[in-house]
């Protein structure tokens, strides 16, 4: 037989034909896959927040256990020492979330009083900046430029600082004024019932099986733990291809950027996930510094979209403390946008490329990060 002619018809080995009729057009493998990947995401999720909640609850209780240790240890409830203690442990951990439930956990247990817990919220959001500048370091050892990969860290380092720098007094007003107390707040008698029911057995069989000391840690690791399977379940690669790549010719509108910022940030509830994006993007010339200043800090209001659900399970206190940090960016934030943006940028251009200028200079900065803190903790 040539070697060039079809195969024998084989009946016994053809598919059925009516199972090949049965099957939907649409249902193909790539199908089943791409809806087995979509429900993976969205069981992630679900176990994210379970896990959130979780421990939250489990610091909340170990709290209470951790105090008097603490309180031996060191004095966190002067709020300069709550601002260091917050902003070098985000800076360890590499994250800012968990150090801001932290604060909140002490605060209902007594440990902090709202101004200090204000204050090392606000100081978990000077460290969790400094993964940004971390992932420009990533990329100079990737032999890319090093001043160009570290520009992105610096500048979210020094907008997120220029904010809660501008907001400190209106948001210390804020919480000592009593002004929020006539705020509406969400009841949270239904969530208190759902997490006195699911979760306040699991945090008593917990408490039951470990050490008291050990019960705050716990916690602070379920919540770590909670991130990191919700940073699975987020679609970063399409978001940085198809999303932004394609709302370049909008990098120019200050408005557009800002909400772009505050929408993603929202949707990821990471700052840290919604601008470490920019750092490829700018090393790929896609977008400029200049042009995401605005993005950064729409990013910086709703990154405590997390730390308001912590709250919520916590105290009206806790809730105060939340929404004067959130008010406390805002307002700055559209004072700039309205009345003096090109010098604000101005300023955070003239801060990077001070910075960049020299390598002595990035090691001053980098020196000072932490030193500050640790100067903050000790004196």
């Amino acid at each position: 037989m040539n070697t060039l002619d079809p195969p024998p018809h084989r009946p016994d080995r053809d598919p059925p034909a009516k199972l090949t009729a049965a099957t939907p057009a649409w249902f193909t493998g790539a199908t089943a896959q791409m809806w087995g990947r979509r429900a993976v995401k969205v069981a992630t999720f679900f176990a994210s927040l379970f896990l959130f909640i979780l421990g939250i609850v489990v610091m909340k209780d170990g709290a209470g256990a951790l105090t008097p240790l603490v309180e031996r240890l060191v004095d966190l409830s002067h709020p300069l020492r709550g601002l260091s203690a917050g902003w070098l442990s985000s800076m360890i951990i590499m994250s800012g979330s968990p150090v801001a439930a932290a604060a909140l956990a002490f605060l209902d247990a007594g440990l902090l009083s709202p101004v200090s817990a204000y204050m090392m919220i606000t100081g978990s959001r000077f460290g969790a900046s400094f993964i940004v500048l971390c992932l420009g370091l990533i990329y100079a050892l990737r032999g890319r430029d090093l001043m160009t990969s570290v520009g992105m860290g610096l500048l979210s380092f020094g907008i997120t600082i220029s904010l809660h720098v501008l907001g400190l007094l209106p948001g210390i007003w804020l919480l000592t004024s009593g002004t929020l107390q006539a705020w509406p707040r969400p009841s949270g008698v239904a969530i208190t019932s759902f997490v006195e029911r699911v979760f306040q057995p699991i945090s008593a069989a917990m408490m039951g099986a470990l050490p008291s000391w050990s019960l705050f840690g716990a916690g602070f690791l379920i919540i770590m733990l909670s991130f990191a399977l919700f940073d699975r379940c987020l679609p970063t690669e399409s978001l940085k291809q198809s999303r932004v790549g394609k709302m370049s010719r909008y990098v120019y509108r200050p408005w557009v950027m800002f909400l772009l910022g505050a929408l993603l940030t929202l949707i990821s509830m990471s700052v840290s996930l919604s601008i470490s994006i920019l750092v490829p993007l700018n090393d790929r010339g896609l977008v400029r510094r200049e042009n995401v200043i605005p993005y950064i800090m729409g990013a910086n209001i709703t990154t405590f979209v997390d730390t308001l659900l912590a709250a919520m399970l916590l105290s009206p206190q806790a809730f105060e403390v939340v929404v004067a940090e959130m008010l406390s960016v805002a307002l700055p934030s559209l004072v700039i946008l309205f009345f003096a943006f090109r010098q604000y940028e101005y300023v955070m251009e003239a801060f990077v490329e001070w910075v960049s200028r020299h390598p002595r200079h990035l090691f001053f900065f980098l020196f000072a990060l932490f030193a500050i803190p640790l100067a903050g903790l000790i004196i």
